[in-house]
């Protein structure tokens, strides 16, 4: 059977257990299509979350970004670790002890205003359309490999699923489908890691395989990947990290951002009461670790891989001829995700950091550039193809790449829907609309930003986990300090917070798309997005936080400079903190 009719197979079954589960669990009401009627088993919400979680950032890009920047961007692990533990111990429960719908139906009724309500719209559309980028560049790229079609095909493919099950099953279906997806993604993840651990290292374990020994030179296995990429003038993949401010920053962003991201904040509406939600976030963990634990470890025996593969007799020797390239190489290709180019007509692939400081040492082995390069979203997609692993090892990672771009692009699409369905519509525009037609706007919302996710997604500003990275800045200095002010301050009033969120959101947009593009539109920016060109160093992923400071601040000052929030806001803030139990979510 060929490589191409098994990623089909191993592809399609999963699709088909995906939709069946969408069709057999259909939303019939609001309730269902929100909150899942609020019924959901706590071990079964831990399994959901964790797909919701592991997103394509996760499973297809962070191994990569790993991979490239070595010890510099294992920021990403920590922040989105850490800010899920923020998450699950400081908001989660008082949310679902409100018992509300959405993020922004807590903070209308907690501010008492629409329109911080409007706001907190604005806001959530804002960085879930971001999020969602990510998640369907990632889905094209695992499309356009194993269905062998160009990215942009592989894009469509992937958007055309995801509208049929998320339309069709609403939260309800999406939990259920979750659960499924997180079975097949963590198995995807950690076989061909096991696999791949064995060869370089005799150990099974993936964790502890990158600190043993590498099996062909008896060193251990990071001081070999040192060795390789140093030897060909790319930086120490144990090195430290020289912006230590814009290093705490980002991790700052992540973590807060975490916990301000609507889609998994309603996950833990699903559940019975306010118990079940600090449960929901103890297995959740679980199920996640899994996953991250085994992360740096992939990230590095892929980079060794991929060096190996091009420099297979040391790097002292020369490179592979072009045409005696493995057959992964040829069918990346296809993509257009790896690309070569012969600079000094001699056959081979010159792999190497073509930097100033290189240049001596490239132009005596009469190199005249970096000829090859790739897109880090396929490292973990291609591995076990590097690798050599067998057909059905790649078709199941094939399934599992897709699956975690689809579950939580799913996640991310009911939030943008139940925020203008109910929030917007139902909320603002027409409070009497129906049952049904409610149902059908949020459809219909939902269809409306899987088109524009899907454009954008055709040119992201960044790799799959770069993007994310984004929403979560916006999400950081928008949401999470109003969030954190309705639950935990009682004098933060309604002007205050609608302040804080505008001027958050405002100047964390700005910041980014000044060195991103206007509305990430390729041309429109104002700066290179260079490290030189960055205030004060700070990276546009990092500076959610400083917008979320902002946020605070001016929250603050503005709600000391005005009246005090009515008393009963005040006892209902007081209410909310001591959460020994929690209302059915409420439809207004």
């Amino acid at each position: 059977m060929s490589q191409f009719a098994i990623n089909i197979l191993f592809v399609g079954a999963s699709f088909l257990l995906y939709i069946g589960i969408a069709i057999w669990a259909k939303a019939g009401s609001t309730k269902d299509f929100y909150v899942a009627g609020s019924g959901i088993h706590p071990i079964t919400n831990g399994v959901a979350i964790g797909a919701d979680w592991m997103s394509a950032a996760s499973f297809i890009s962070m191994a990569g970004l790993i991979a490239a920047g070595g010890y510099a961007n294992s920021t990403f692990l920590m922040g989105w670790t850490g800010g899920y533990v923020l998450l699950a111990m400081l908001l989660a429960p008082y949310l679902r002890k409100f018992g509300k719908f959405t993020v922004p139906e807590f903070i209308g009724d907690r501010y008492y205003s629409d329109n911080a309500r409007m706001v907190a719209v604005i806001c959530l559309i804002v960085a879930s359309v971001t999020y969602v980028i990510g998640q369907m560049a990632g889905a094209g790229v695992a499309f356009s490999r194993f269905l062998e079609v160009d990215s942009t095909m592989g894009l469509i493919i992937a958007a055309v699923v995801i509208f049929f099950y998320s339309v069709m099953g609403g939260m309800k279906g999406i939990t259920y489908t979750q659960v499924a997806q997180y079975c097949v993604l963590i198995v995807a993840y950690t076989i061909p890691a096991v696999f791949i651990s064995l060869q370089l290292t005799g150990n099974p374990i993936p964790a502890l395989g990158m600190f043993s020994n590498h099996a062909d030179s008896g060193i251990p296995l990071l001081t070999k990947l040192n060795q390789v990429i140093m030897d060909l003038g790319f930086s120490k993949y144990t090195a430290d990290v020289d912006n230590k401010l814009n290093m705490v920053l980002f991790t700052l962003t992540l973590m807060i951002g975490t916990a301000g991201l609507p889609h998994v904040i309603i996950r833990f509406f699903t559940v019975r009461k306010v118990t079940d939600a600090r449960w929901s976030g103890g297995w959740a963990l679980v199920f996640i670790a899994l996953l991250y634990l085994t992360a740096p470890a992939v990230a590095s025996m892929a980079r060794l891989n991929i060096m190996t593969t091009i420099y297979p007799d040391g790097t002292d020797a020369a490179p592979i001829l072009y045409e005696d390239r493995p057959n992964w190489i040829k069918e990346w290709e296809v993509t257009g995700l790896i690309q070569f180019e012969d600079k000094n007509n001699d056959g081979r692939i010159q792999y190497y950091n073509d930097s100033e400081a290189f240049a001596p040492e490239a132009e005596a082995r009469g190199w005249e550039g970096n000829e090859f390069s790739y897109n880090r979203d396929i490292l973990v997609l291609a591995n076990p193809e590097i690798a050599n692993l067998p057909g059905w090892v790649i078709g199941l990672i094939a399934a599992g790449g897709l699956a975690a771009a689809l579950s939580t692009a799913a996640g991310l699409l009911l939030a943008i829907s139940s925020a203008i369905s109910h929030d917007l519509i139902k909320g603002r525009f027409n409070p009497n609309i129906s049952d049904k037609g409610e149902l059908l706007a949020a459809r219909i919302s939902m269809a409306v930003a899987i088109v524009v996710a899907t454009y954008l997604g055709a040119n992201p500003p960044g790799f799959a986990a770069q993007v994310v990275a984004l929403a979560f800045g916006i999400a950081a200095a928008s949401l999470f300090p109003a969030l954190m002010m309705g639950i935990f301050s009682k004098r933060v009033n309604n002007v205050g917070a609608i302040a804080g969120m505008l001027a958050g959101l405002v100047f964390t947009l700005c910041y980014i798309f000044t060195y991103k593009g206007w509305l990430f539109i390729p041309g429109t920016n104002n700066l290179a997005d260079t490290p030189e060109n960055w205030v004060m160093g700070i990276s546009p992923l990092s500076i959610g936080a400083i917008g979320a400071i902002i946020n605070f601040a001016v929250a603050f000052a503005v709600s000391r400079a005005t009246a005090e929030p009515p008393q009963e806001i005040q006892e209902l803030v007081e209410s909310v903190r001591y959460p020994r139990g929690a209302g059915a979510a409420q439809d207004h």
